[in-house]
């Protein structure tokens, strides 16, 4: 009978853990701290990204920020792609980024959204 009690509680447990943990606000610091794995990728976001990715006052999502682009990122990686092609808002078109590939982006997009 104990064994029948254990299996709905570690059940309950299981899918409790299984929820990933609520975003957290970054400081500007920890956002500065990050970069990409990739030696190329590293290069393009520190040319072209961070300037603005890690300055609050910038107005642009925080690097590695969830809590900053989870809305951002429920638009969906295309129209993210697409924003960062044509500018937004205070953002240049291409980010000012003139090595980037489509691929570049959506991999610095990825980094930056903290889903690499």
């Amino acid at each position: 009978m104990r064994r029948l009690l254990l299996v709905p509680a570690v059940l309950l447990l299981a899918a409790c853990q299984s929820e990933p943990p609520p975003a957290k606000p970054l400081t500007p610091e920890q956002s500065a701290a990050l970069k990409p794995a990739g030696v190329r990728l590293a290069g393009l976001y520190e040319q072209a990204c961070k300037s603005c990715h890690t300055v609050p006052d910038t107005g642009a999502p925080l690097t590695g920020d969830r809590t900053q682009w989870d809305a951002r990122w429920a638009k969906g990686e295309a129209a993210l792609l697409e924003s960062t092609i044509r500018g937004l808002n205070g953002m240049p078109a291409g980010g000012q980024c003139f090595a980037c590939s489509p691929d570049d982006y959506t991999a610095l997009i990825r980094f930056m959204a903290g889903r690499d």
